[in-house]
């Protein structure tokens, strides 16, 4: 089987720091390769792949602001689908704009929705839908009006988090600077608990970050650490009493989630888009309605064995489970 796989160009795949869609393309790609499936990943020069890279992108354009975000992603796009006759099929993981080339070619196409943001952007997936085959990463993230193929929770490699069966009394954000995560909300509980909080994440909302969070950070209390990647992420993700996933909006996955709790870190959460997908309430963490519940959870999270959070991974969201997932799609849609 010869799958094109369709990275994001925003950040390296797989990204140096942040960049969860090229996290996950590159998961998924390294875990098909091993299985004997001939991948050729499109993404940006710099990237890194077991299988074939190919591409046109110098680098990510969030690593370059030099570069035009919309020239190259459709420079990018028109040289994948130039060489569409050469695969079997094309997994796209790029969003909607590559659904304007599937008109065009007789390969077969899947599409990873990696959240759907807004009904403004139906437009370029619902004409699409009998050419192109979606996948939600969540069963909360399927739109009512889009058919689907299927719904294939993300996964990650076990090997490279490393369990921490004793934590510490320090409270985590892993996230994205922004309203919709809540990094303000995880500061009001830390400060009514009294424990310190590290926080951690790319400043997406600059207006956001100097008004709610940066006046709270002393590098005592309340400690901005910026984003982090490599062996200090998985340090940071077992290193606590619990993550802090109090978000704004209905989130899509959530991969800081399923990540500290493979270090053995329970997560406080609010029960919103995908988290009663990943969290079992009490035994791996608590899904509560509104922030102020969240400092009653903390009094619970010694109850938590960190054992189960880290079981509950392996048993559900491995990055093999999810290669097999993909795998099954594909040979379904092959055999059709």
């Amino acid at each position: 089987m010869k799958v094109a796989m369709i990275a994001p160009i925003a950040w390296r795949t797989p990204p140096r720091h942040y960049g969860p869609w090229e996290l996950v393309t590159s998961l998924l790609t390294e875990a098909l390769v091993a299985k004997g499936v001939a991948v050729t990943l499109f993404a940006t020069r710099d990237s890194q792949t077991a299988g074939k890279l190919d591409g046109v992108v110098p680098r990510g354009y969030e690593e370059d602001r030099s570069l035009d975000a919309k020239v190259w992603e459709y420079r990018h796009l028109s040289h994948t689908f130039s060489r569409a006759r050469e695969f079997d099929l094309i997994h796209n993981q790029a969003d909607f704009p590559a659904h304007a080339f599937a008109p065009l070619i007789d390969t077969p196409m899947v599409t990873t929705i990696h959240g759907f943001s807004s009904e403004r952007i139906l437009p370029m997936y619902k004409p699409f839908e009998d050419r192109v085959h979606y996948v939600a990463i969540s069963e909360a993230d399927r739109h009512p009006d889009l058919r689907y193929a299927a719904t294939i929770h993300h996964g990650i490699r076990l090997d490279e988090f490393a369990f921490d069966p004793v934590g510490s009394e320090d409270l985590l954000f892993f996230g994205r600077m922004h309203p919709d995560k809540g990094a303000h909300h995880a500061i009001a509980v830390a400060q009514a608990t009294g424990r310190r909080l590290h926080l951690y994440g790319i400043v997406q909302d600059a207006g956001y970050f100097e008004r709610e969070v940066k006046p709270h950070c002393d590098g005592e209390t309340i400690v901005y650490h910026g984003p982090v990647g490599g062996a200090e992420r998985v340090r940071a993700l077992g290193a606590a009493k619990a993550l802090l996933h109090l978000i704004d909006f209905d989130e899509p996955f959530g991969l800081s989630v399923i990540e500290a709790m493979a270090c053995g870190t329970p997560v406080i959460a609010i029960d919103r888009g995908s988290m009663a997908e990943l969290i079992d309430d009490g035994t791996t963490g608590f899904l509560v309605g509104e922030p102020g519940a969240a400092v009653e959870a903390i009094a619970g999270v010694g109850a938590i064995d960190r054992t189960a959070c880290r079981s509950a991974v392996e048993a559900r969201f491995s990055v093999e489970t999810m290669a097999e997932n993909y795998l099954a799609l594909y040979r379904r849609i092959l055999a059709a």
